[in-house]
């Protein structure tokens, strides 16, 4: 297996001083915008690990840049190669080295098994938005995808929930959370029932961090303009995602 890192092809030298920028400068501008909760920092492990996030806003990634550990290094998996130069949030993720891409269809399963693998040897640990999308409701989830119990068993490494609450909106002042779960084991072969048994572990994991989170308010015009901004909602709106995901 390949243990070149994914990202920009830079020096190493530029590649480590642009991922120890961004986390700086990620930590500083959060926390002058949001007041940020971390829980369960301690149950996070010392070595490679995959870490699975619910997903309510663009700037998730941003918010577990500035609450996790500096170390181990932290990567991103995704966004699809085709959209790595579209969008600034995007064209920011690239220039920072954190992203993974992957290209859709399982025709890049080796390709994207590969680049993670290429993480968790060096290392570092790989944040996959469970969910592969963002979600409307603060206290419920979308299905979670089978990506990262496949990964996690591939790569013989534990899987940490990550549960983000607060993020729907993104107003100045206000509260967010970030609830780290206990670490699941990724025992076995990375075969059809194994990866469905510990994606299940990991959907209810996962659900029982986000159970008590209260809706969020929406904020002002600045503060809509912020959350939606590079927010995209594949039903074409907020209001669309959130009915779909109520049954209505």
């Amino acid at each position: 297996m390949t243990t070149t890192l994914p990202g920009p092809t830079i020096h190493p030298v530029r590649r480590t001083v642009r991922y120890w920028a961004s986390r700086l400068i990620a930590a500083a501008l959060v926390r002058a915008w949001l007041r940020v909760r971390t829980e369960g920092r301690e149950r996070l492990p010392a070595g490679p690990a995959i870490y699975c996030f619910n997903h309510l806003s663009w700037a998730d990634p941003f918010l577990l840049m500035a609450v996790l550990p500096l170390r181990p290094r932290l990567f991103f998996f995704g966004p699809k190669e085709e959209d790595m130069g579209v969008g600034g949030r995007n064209r920011l993720m690239h220039w920072t080295g954190t992203a993974i891409p992957y290209k859709p269809g399982k025709n890049d399963l080796l390709d994207a098994t590969r680049r993670v693998g290429a993480v968790i040897h060096r290392g570092g640990v790989v944040a996959i938005a469970g969910e592969g999308r963002i979600g409307a409701i603060e206290s419920s989830l979308l299905p979670i995808s089978e990506g990262a119990a496949y990964f996690a068993l591939r790569s013989k490494v534990p899987i940490v929930p990550i549960a983000i609450n607060g993020s729907s909106w993104l107003y100045f002042g206000g509260r967010a959370r970030v609830r780290i779960g206990a670490p699941i084991p990724a025992d076995g072969r990375p075969n059809r029932e194994a990866v469905a048994a510990l994606t299940g572990q990991l959907r209810d994991a996962l659900q029982a961090l986000i159970a008590d989170a209260p809706a969020v308010d929406p904020p002002g015009r600045v503060g809509r303009w912020v959350t939606e901004r590079f927010n995209k909602w594949p039903e074409g709106s907020r209001e669309a995602a959130r009915d779909l995901a109520a049954g209505g």
